[in-house]
């Protein structure tokens, strides 16, 4: 594979996809509300979902969808998330559904369906199906971005990213589009991804491949630990790029390195975008027995509101890293555990002394890492969150007003 390169277009780099956006009146404010994402071939269709037991009926829906042998179209609704509204909330999925695909000429099961926004509320069905024709119509090379701002809900920015790469002669390009900022745990949070290539891979296989990628993605990201009902990550691959189908091998290898850079890149953005975040915080956990002792050590200091509080308070306090290890539920041996802030050393399997000052600069900066190194195995795992400020509860204190 040679240099994979960032390019512009989020969902609609990749060749044969047209996107739009526009508001339709389900956001007070009058901003863009609804969005398409139409590939203009057949593609392969992959998905994954939200672990939650509660889901969104669209979540239902997709699911559903995701057994036909082809997708060609993503709809998207913001500020409503059609979750927990009984029967109802189905039939309007559907309606919805039936309606953009006759639009497009397309069987309904071959169109996925995502919504986001406020629970228990019902989804009001007609200004979205007055609004389809348009959004039919405002489909376009370059919608991209008109798409990517329709999905926002409490997002301050649009989360965009697209790559591209030579492979046995054929440039392949994937790009996508994410919302997100609260309620943000992805074991699959109220996050919703499109992404789209035209690279050919048959639909199975892009089904293991996206699983794998999200895992060490999406799935590694926490905002403020809380699963949604309505999350969703879909992939669509129309193969446009030409040749035969990637297979097991260095092409596929490839395939899945440029998908999990594009997916890494949007779950960063969330959490950058986090409610009243201020800082990004990575946090790498090494020297465990196994990986998923690592990623379960990382989750706990993540989402631990004292560590998170005190990041954004840029106090240098290890002693609350150390009690989420502690309370993780793995097995190690504190007098062995060594923490840094940044390149600080400030735990060596027990108190020591420290720089406060350069402690402070370190955690002044927009991004800061922390290691904690157990030092009794080969394996690691970073986990990716935002520090806790006071902006987060007023957000969310008055979220569905």
């Amino acid at each position: 594979m040679e240099t994979l390169h960032y390019i512009a277009g989020g969902v609609t780099a990749p060749r044969g996809f047209l996107a739009s956006g526009l508001a339709c009146g389900l956001k007070k404010s009058g901003k863009p509300d609804l969005a398409l994402v139409y590939s203009e071939k057949p593609a392969a269709g992959a998905a994954v979902f939200t672990t939650n037991k509660v889901k969104a009926a669209p979540v239902l829906l997709s699911q559903e969808h995701l057994n036909h042998p082809y997708t060609q179209a993503v709809l998207i609704n913001s500020a409503n998330a059609n979750a927990c509204v009984g029967p109802q909330g189905s039939r309007d999925a559907l309606q919805i559904a039936t309606a953009m695909a006759k639009l497009l000429n397309l069987p309904p099961a071959a169109l996925f369906v995502a919504s986001t926004g406020v629970i228990g509320v019902p989804l009001p069905v007609p200004p979205i199906l007055a609004a389809l024709p348009a959004l039919k119509e405002k489909l376009s090379p370059s919608g991209g971005n008109d798409a990517a701002r329709a999905i926002m809900t409490t997002d301050t920015f649009t989360k965009e990213w697209a790559v591209a790469y030579q492979q046995d002669g054929r440039e392949i390009r994937i790009g996508g589009m994410v919302k997100g900022s609260g309620m943000i745990q992805p074991q699959m949070a109220t996050m919703l991804a499109v992404i789209t290539t035209d690279a050919p891979v048959e639909k199975a296989l892009l089904q293991e491949v996206l699983r794998s990628v999200v895992d060490r993605t999406f799935n590694r990201i926490t905002v403020d630990g809380d699963t949604s009902t309505n999350d969703s990550v879909f992939l669509l691959a129309n193969g446009m790029a030409g040749g035969e189908p990637l297979k097991a091998g260095p092409a596929l290898d490839a395939f899945t390195q440029a998908l999990e850079e594009v997916c890494r890149q949007l779950a960063l953005m969330i959490v950058k975008d986090g409610e009243g975040a201020t800082k990004l915080i990575t946090v790498k956990v090494t020297g465990t027995r196994t990986e998923a002792e690592a990623v379960t050590a990382a989750r706990a200091v993540a989402n631990s509101p004292l560590v998170k509080t005190a990041f954004y308070g840029e106090d240098a306090n290890w002693g609350r890293i150390l009690a989420a290890v502690g309370y993780s539920g793995i097995d190690f041996s504190p007098e062995k555990v060594t923490i840094h802030l940044g390149d600080l050393l400030v735990y060596y399997g027990q108190s020591i002394p420290f720089d406060e000052g350069v402690a402070k600069k370190i955690l002044a900066e927009k991004e800061i890492t922390t290691e904690i190194n157990l030092n009794q195995g080969n394996a690691a795992a970073t986990i990716w969150t935002c520090d806790l400020s006071q902006e987060y509860v007023r957000i969310n204190g008055s979220y569905r007003s």
